[in-house]
């Protein structure tokens, strides 16, 4: 258990602003938002040494509750916001909290190429498999044959792996875990957060009003249960058969490397076009 003190921890929140939150009871977005603020907390990080981004969608209303330097921005550009923060302020740690639909589908290409660049931006990744804010959707990650508003009779569409994708455009901090893992979640987050490039943490998350209903999954705590059984670690999906791996999603870290942040060689290149041509 974190040894962060409860006040320590309130800090970090803008007691202003109405609680309970806006998100439905067994969302798992409160968890997330616990962890990420436990990881900072731990780290040290001042309130205006942080600042969080976000676009549109149930985990986008994070940044209403923190008392970070904070931007809500449009639909599929938090990435975008964040990048211009970073270059802006490439001291402050950058955070940008999104889920499957806003930083995959309309953010896909922010995505991309923030991670292909190696920006030094922390994304956590909230994949609750479905649109959740604007009426159940089916997302990028929407399983087949899972339902949504818009797939009634099944989702045909093939899945992204967000971390593969993340690991194929370049992404120099890659790791997936889930809701209900949450002291591991604040650990990678923390190690997310202290990583100089481009971070992804993925948090596999449950929506129990919508997609929960839609595909019967049973109560909050059953999907908690479900992520439990199911979100296992890259050592046990491993020794699976493939068969066996069909309902598993692998957790872990699986790339945390150092190649040169594209902020700080931008800095550079300007810096020597800046200097007297005789030197």
């Amino acid at each position: 258990m974190s040894n962060i003190p409860q006040k320590q921890i309130h800090k970090y929140l803008r007691h202003d602003k109405k609680f309970p939150h806006v998100w439905c009871p067994g969302c798992s977005n409160g968890i997330v938002l616990g962890a990420t603020i436990r990881a900072i907390a731990e780290l040290g990080y001042e309130k205006d040494e942080v600042a969080m981004v976000s676009g549109i969608g149930c985990s986008s209303r994070m940044p209403v509750y923190v008392d970070f330097n904070t931007l809500h921005s449009l639909h599929g550009r938090a990435i975008a916001y964040a990048t211009g923060v970073k270059f802006f302020k490439p001291e402050m740690k950058v955070v940008v909290v999104t889920g499957d639909g806003d930083a995959t589908a309309i953010g896909g290409n922010h995505f991309i190429h923030a991670a292909r660049r190696n920006i030094d931006i922390t994304v956590i990744l909230i994949n609750n498999n479905i649109y959740g804010m604007t009426g159940g959707q089916y997302s990028p990650t929407t399983p087949d044959g899972a339902r949504a508003t818009t797939a009634p009779y099944g989702n045909i569409d093939r899945t992204f792996d967000i971390c593969k994708l993340a690991i194929g455009a370049g992404a120099t901090f890659v790791a997936r875990t889930s809701a209900y893992h949450a002291q591991e979640s604040k650990l990678f987050i923390s190690k997310a957060l202290e990583h100089k490039g481009f971070s992804l943490v993925e948090i596999v998350s449950s929506c129990p009003v919508i997609f929960g209903r839609l595909n019967k999954k049973g109560s909050p705590a059953d999907m908690l249960k479900d992520m439990k059984d199911n979100v296992i670690t890259e050592k046990k999906y491993n020794e699976l058969s493939e068969d066996e791996k069909a309902d598993k999603i692998p957790r872990g870290i699986f790339v945390e490397e150092q190649v040169p942040e594209f902020t700080a060689t931008y800095t550079d290149l300007v810096q020597s076009l800046q200097k007297p041509k005789d030197e």
